[in-house]
């Protein structure tokens, strides 16, 4: 892939500070607390390798990451959540058996237990929002997954797709009705765009490079049957400045959300829309970044008070990668 175009490290996965049993009772029986503190998700599984030394997405991602966030004091205020290992049903809430097997066939048990820790890290961030113990999360996990589909391969650096599976958890574990997930990676979101295609209870919003790797995100494609007009494909040039993005997310994003009415927000945080990325080419500062965070905010605030869980993506730039994150952090904070 050109710009344009995991193992435990011994031991289980850590079990979640507080797990929801059962079928939950929805939003509406949520605890009546109003939370203020902004959750991070992070386990040292996420710094296995799994790739060869020359693969750009490499543990050093989310380790810069880590480095940033603390460097700046964020990290006196997030609350700590743990990860947790997903189920089976859960992974299948998106995922074929065929898919969940071919990941640990074809490629390992180490890579198959970085993806599931992925799920689980992102599951827990739900459920913790959903519990009213934070007000927003961010997920700092690897590798990304909204190109995930049922094909049993890893399909551009994703093994499973982590907010497809979030998503559905909301809705049929946790009562939500309607999720807006925004992907703002430089790339498209075709694995969540196919597994909600000719859904109309998700909102997609992704703006990417048409022209880049996986070469899809046609913003003719708008959604099927009555899911019409509830996926929004925003083609943006190579060399796309925050005006550019800013004004998508305006003229947009804004908009469809107020019609929608989201439940609940997910964010595809891809960083590798930022500027000099490796495998992007758009020029999204940070002030970008803290502007679109701001913006996913206040729908969140508007209509779903204030639940909002972003699941990192990609980012191949380890200095860009880790000082955009901790401007979103910063941004989810506020």
């Amino acid at each position: 892939m050109d710009r344009r175009d995991f193992l435990h490290r011994g031991g289980a996965l850590i079990a979640a500070a507080a797990t929801l049993g059962g079928a939950a009772a929805g939003p509406a029986l949520a605890k009546p607390m109003t939370p203020t503190a902004t959750g991070l998700v992070w386990d040292d599984i996420f710094l296995t390798p799994v790739f060869s030394p020359t693969h750009p997405e490499q543990p050093e991602r989310v380790a810069a990451i880590r480095r940033a966030v603390e460097a700046q004091g964020l990290t006196r205020e997030l609350r700590p959540i743990a990860i947790r290992p997903p189920t089976e049903a859960e992974l299948r809430l998106i995922h074929t058996d065929d898919h969940i097997a071919g990941i640990r066939r074809k490629h390992g048990d180490a890579i198959d237990r970085l993806g599931r820790a992925g799920v689980g890290a992102a599951l827990a961030a739900c459920e913790a929002v959903h519990a009213r113990e934070v007000r927003n999360a961010f997920v700092c996990s690897r590798p990304p997954g909204h190109h995930a589909r049922n094909d049993g391969e890893v399909v551009g650096f994703c093994l499973y797709n982590n907010v497809a599976i979030a998503a559905r958890h909301l809705q049929r574990n946790l009562g939500y009705k309607r999720i807006l997930i925004v992907d703002w990676d430089y790339h498209h979101g075709d694995g969540t765009e196919h597994f909600f295609y000719e859904d109309p209870s998700v909102l997609l919003f992704d703006t990417h490079d048409w022209r880049a790797y996986p070469r899809t995100g046609d913003p003719a494609r708008r959604g099927a049957g009555e899911a019409v007009g509830t996926k929004i494909s925003v083609d943006l040039p190579c060399g796309a400045t925050d005006a550019q993005m800013l004004r998508a997310f305006d003229e947009r994003l804004l908009p469809a959300a107020d019609s929608f009415r989201p439940d609940f927000v997910l964010v595809s945080a891809g960083f590798d829309s930022r500027t000099q990325d490796k495998l992007g080419c758009f020029d999204i500062t940070d002030e970008g970044y803290r502007q679109m965070t701001t913006r996913v905010c206040a729908i969140a605030r508007k209509h779903c008070a204030g639940r909002v869980v972003s699941v990192l993506e990609g980012g191949y730039n380890f200095e860009g990668i880790a000082s955009g994150v901790a401007t979103h952090v910063r941004a989810l904070m506020t």
